[in-house]
């Protein structure tokens, strides 16, 4: 079992990362600045450490590497400017780096995201794009994964247009024709449980894809068909998206920002599919969604009313 720094682990995916890699013995020290604040679930965990401290203090990141088997780097932001992507994608990988490299601490993976490039229209696409190039310039045992947008209960992506949708009149959408291809979130985090033992892995990237292609527009159409609503999608055209993001620019955190309407101009998939090396088959959005957008109670009395119709 392994001793692993998980950087970047209270969010959505890193809480359901740090559950299955403490359920396979490995322990676990996840760095917070509020340990006070963090979810029973998260502080009763075995194996895991929770501690207090600055990240983007260099003195407190040498400390919490020296001594690990393994570092995952899963920090992001999808909101900011040019700065705020830059200190939180590039300058922390930068500084990751250096603090596995002077610790003697090799193995090293780091959570990017589909459609990272250094030439992508979206400051948050370039500094995923930049930060990659740092890691794969390292003397490090790197592994890199690249999602689609991820999905599963709690999430901040089907979970917000399902609230919309129950809420208002109509669905104004930016970025209609945008093609994604989501991902269950329990792959994501097997793909990084899979990365912390299997060598096999090290410098590849890995591209973390569902086995479905949909528009933006099909996923919010899907959403509420599932929460049994109905509602007018109004695609909307880039002015009108331009102004609806600058409208909700003015609330303390933005659905939709200019910044994110520039990641809308390409397409998030990869044709490819889900990458092989990882040896099994991503589960199915419609296979997972319902459970968590209605619940299971409400989606086997459907399936069994259904029944009883036959």
């Amino acid at each position: 079992m392994s001793k692993i720094l998980l950087i970047g682990g209270s969010g959505f995916i890193g809480q359901q990362l740090a559950a299955k890699l403490t359920k396979a013995g490995h322990e676990v020290t996840l760095p917070t600045r509020h340990r006070e604040n963090k979810r029973a679930d998260l502080v009763l965990l075995p194996y895991l450490n929770l501690v207090s401290a600055d990240i983007n203090d260099d003195a407190a990141l040498s400390q919490l590497v020296a001594g690990q088997d393994v570092v995952i780097n899963l920090v992001g932001i999808l909101q900011g400017n040019e700065a705020s992507f830059k200190k939180a994608h590039v300058t922390l990988t930068e500084r990751i780096i250096a603090a596995c490299t002077a610790q003697n601490v090799n193995r090293y993976l780091h959570m990017s995201a589909l459609g990272a490039d250094i030439h992508g229209p979206s400051m948050y696409q370039r500094s995923k794009g930049e930060a990659e190039a740092r890691v794969k310039a390292s003397r490090l045992d790197w592994t890199i994964y690249r999602p689609s947008v991820v999905f599963g209960q709690e999430d901040q992506f089907l979970n917000l247009f399902a609230k919309l949708i129950k809420i208002a009149p109509f669905v104004p959408l930016a970025g209609a024709d945008t093609r994604f291809q989501p991902v269950w979130v329990q792959d994501v985090t097997q793909a990084f449980a899979m990365g912390v033992v299997d060598k096999a892995l090290i410098g590849k990237t890995l591209s973390l894809v569902g086995p479905t292609i949909y528009t933006l527009k099909e996923l919010v159409t899907y959403t509420a068909q599932t929460v049994g609503v109905c509602r007018p999608i109004i695609s909307l055209p880039n002015f009108l998206a331009r102004v609806q993001a600058s409208v909700m620019s003015i609330l303390p955190n933005p659905p939709l920002s200019h910044d994110n309407l520039d990641s809308l101009q390409v397409d998030n998939i990869d044709p490819a599919g889900f990458a092989p090396e990882l040896d099994w088959q991503p589960t199915a959005l419609e296979a997972i969604a319902p459970l968590y957008l209605v619940g299971k109670q409400s989606v086997f009395n459907q399936l069994r009313g259904h029944a009883h119709r036959h």
